[in-house]
């Protein structure tokens, strides 16, 4: 839990140092193109835990 904590705390900050020094985000910029991230990112989860 206190890993996947830290990785959101990680991603937003990448996400604001990005905004804040103008860096192209290294994610989609549209909202569906977000949400597919992260329903990949659930389903690769899900996976991991119904196979493994």
């Amino acid at each position: 839990m206190t890993l996947a904590l830290i990785g959101v705390a990680l991603a937003l900050l990448i996400g604001a140092g990005c905004r804040l020094l103008d860096i192209p985000l290294p994610a989609p910029p549209k909202l569906q193109g977000a949400l597919l991230v992260v329903a990949m990112t659930v389903g690769f989860l899900l996976g991991e835990r119904l196979l493994g």
